[in-house]
């Protein structure tokens, strides 16, 4: 969400020199239409490739490492730069950051669509991430500055906020038929005529404003903060795999520890800082910060896997898995609704604590009894697993703005959206990591390859399916059954790590939101 800080609730600056509302009230629904579409795409941009991979890949030939990267450098850009690029739209002025944001987006989109090799769609997504942090950093501010009235400012967020998840859930869907009707380069060429409309009409509908008393921009934290980041999630990738932790992986994950490290110390001594970390101190707030970023990375991390597993394991088309996740958009979408009810009927700890469980739960099973082959065995774990990614979801948001005294809500924000974006980047980054390790362990010796073919191979699902290619008769058999039962392992780790995760954030909940006997919170 935004980016902003505690001065950001000082009355907002109209840039117009005639001193008029920024915004007619007349016009604060088209606004609210073309920020809502913005982080819709956003949303969409999280997941759309999921259900593409498997064309993709065989068309760019992506590394294991590579392919991780694809998947998440826009996420993990994203959760970057969200702060920064709001601390700059509060100095610049909100709407120039959301237009240009909209530009960027639309030509890194461009450049992903017909990207000739896994370098430069990592690259394109990268710029995919940063145009969605300048877009998403500055549209609460806005928001607050069109709606006037509170009633309808709270309609107004929630709708945004919904937006996100929204696009999240129908990625999948909409790459599947973008996929199989034209191609994977497809699913991201379709934001561009989307983003020329948004430019035309943001440009028109919303109104200009900064922050009259803007924060200095914390360039120092903000290389700390993205370095160390990319650091740690690097020797996670490389340690995957490789299977081993030799000195440079050792190096990456130790230096970027470090730098996060001094960038917690730096933030904490600053009088304006990027982040102020103290918000941590307040057990709520934590708590219900590793809520958001556990439940969303897993719940983003088992939308890609499951969209990979039912394609390469199951061999369903890319629209057909899209349609088969529909049961975990659906349980989401009334997980969120029904979140509050929830929370009134049994309060915030143990609604959480409850969905939190029924989520490890589902995930067992389907580390347990899942079968591509049988979809009935996945139906129920997907539908218990979205309805309680949905509750957790809401109600950690929930928690971690109420948590906030009012004068910070804009800090508290900014750490809602980067810990969403985070836990989906970190949730493919490490789950990733876990599947990579034991389809390479699980695959058998294949004395009748060649070293190459064989690298290939323990490459990725991609690399076994283009050797059998070649191979045919029972050799291609052996080779693609061979990948498929090590793929078939790999999604029973991962299902079965992230169900360990959730259980231990469960327990972290309710012991950490446990009353104190003195009454305070």
């Amino acid at each position: 969400m935004s980016a902003e800080m505690p001065k950001c609730e000082t009355p907002v600056r109209a840039t117009p020199a005639s001193g008029k509302p920024p915004a007619a009230r007349g016009n604060r629904w088209a606004v609210l239409a073309v920020l809502c579409t913005s982080l819709l795409l956003c949303g969409i941009d999280l997941t759309v490739l999921h259900v593409a991979v498997p064309s993709m890949s065989r068309e760019l030939r992506p590394g294991g490492t590579q392919l991780l990267w694809i998947v998440d450098v826009y996420s993990l850009t994203l959760a970057s730069l969200l702060v920064t690029c709001g601390t700059l739209g509060d100095r610049i002025g909100r709407k120039r950051m959301v237009l240009a944001g909209f530009a960027v987006f639309g030509l890194a989109s461009a450049a992903a669509a017909f990207s000739a090799s896994a370098g430069q769609l990592i690259a394109a997504r990268a710029a995919l991430g940063a145009g969605a942090a300048m877009i998403m950093a500055s549209t609460v501010a806005v928001i607050r500055v069109v709606f006037t009235d509170d009633r309808e400012r709270s309609v107004a967020i929630g709708v945004w906020t919904a937006a996100h998840s929204v696009g999240a859930t129908v990625g999948p869907l909409l790459g599947g038929l973008v996929t199989e009707r034209w191609g994977w380069g497809a699913v991201f060429l379709v934001n561009v005529p989307v983003v020329v409309v948004m430019l035309a009409v943001g440009a028109r509908v919303i109104p200009e404003s900064r922050n009259p008393v803007p924060r200095r921009w914390d360039l120092p934290g903000v290389a700390l903060s993205v370095a160390g980041l990319g650091g740690v999630v690097y020797a996670l990738k490389r340690a995957g795999e490789h299977l081993t932790a030799d000195l440079p992986v050792v190096a990456a994950g130790l230096g970027g520890a470090l730098l996060l490290a001094v960038f917690v110390r730096r933030q904490r001594r600053l009088a304006e800082p990027l982040l102020d970390v103290t918000l941590f101190a307040d057990r709520r707030f934590s708590t219900a910060t590793v809520c958001v970023i556990s439940c969303f990375g897993s719940y983003v991390a088992l939308l890609f896997f499951l969209t990979q597993w039912l394609q390469q394991s199951g061999g369903l088309s890319p629209l057909r898995a899209g349609l088969a996740l529909m049961p975990l958009a659906a349980a989401n979408a009334a997980g969120a609704a029904t979140a509050p009810w929830l929370s009134a009927r049994w309060g915030g700890r143990w609604s959480l604590t409850g969905a939190l469980a029924a989520f490890a739960v589902a995930l067992a099973v389907l580390a347990v009894a899942g079968d591509t082959g049988v979809y009935g065995s996945l139906a129920g774990p997907m539908l218990v697993a979205g309805y309680g990614a949905g509750v957790v979801m809401t109600l950690g948001a929930d928690s971690l703005m109420a948590a906030a005294r009012p004068e910070r809500s804009g800090e508290a924000a900014a750490i809602q959206e980067t810990s969403f974006e985070l836990g989906a980047g970190l949730g493919v980054a490490v789950l990733g990591t876990v599947l990579t390790a034991v389809y390479r362990e699980s695959l058998p010796a294949f004395p009748g390859l060649s070293p190459a073919r064989r690298a290939a191979v323990e490459q990725s699902f991609s690399g076994a399916a283009e050797v059998s290619d070649g191979l045919g008769g029972s050799a291609a058999r052996t080779v693609l059954g061979a990948a498929r039962r090590a793929y078939d392992q790999g999604f029973t780790a991962v299902a079965a790590v992230a169900a360990a995760g959730l259980a231990l954030t469960a327990v972290l909940v309710a012991a950490a939101l446990r009353p104190r006997r003195d009454g305070a919170g």
